[in-house]
């Protein structure tokens, strides 16, 4: 077993409560499924949102999908002039079998356009 992080992002549609929640779950549920992993793997989550997202701590979604017993830390990103805006960013650390070749990060909807080279 090998530790890896695993990086992602999903652009979302708007700022609430709900948004967020469901953006959350979708990103860490794609990440999860796109690298065979269960949450028993997760060694700890960093979740950063764009500082236009202002209605709900990130990490209530991990938590709502069971990441209650994982290490989880919020982080507002730099507002830097231009960045695409409501992004959530995940950084997920985990230990698997997967080398680092093999790891699929996972950039959803609108935030494709972060990493068209590895978008979805």
């Amino acid at each position: 077993m090998s530790t890896r992080a695993i990086r992602g992002a999903i652009q979302i549609e708007e700022d609430s409560v709900s948004a967020i929640r469901s953006g959350v779950v979708e990103l860490l549920q794609e990440v999860l499924r796109s690298n065979a992993l269960s949450i028993p793997d997760v060694i700890s989550v960093i979740l950063t949102a764009t500082p236009d997202l202002i209605s709900d701590f990130p990490a209530v979604g991990a938590r709502d999908i069971g990441f209650g017993s994982v290490a989880l830390l919020c982080a507002s990103e730099i507002n830097v002039a231009g960045a695409l805006p409501r992004v959530i960013r995940v950084m997920l650390h985990c230990e698997t079998d997967k080398s680092a070749g093999e790891i699929t990060h996972v950039y959803l909807k609108g935030a494709q356009a972060l990493r068209k080279d590895l978008a979805q």
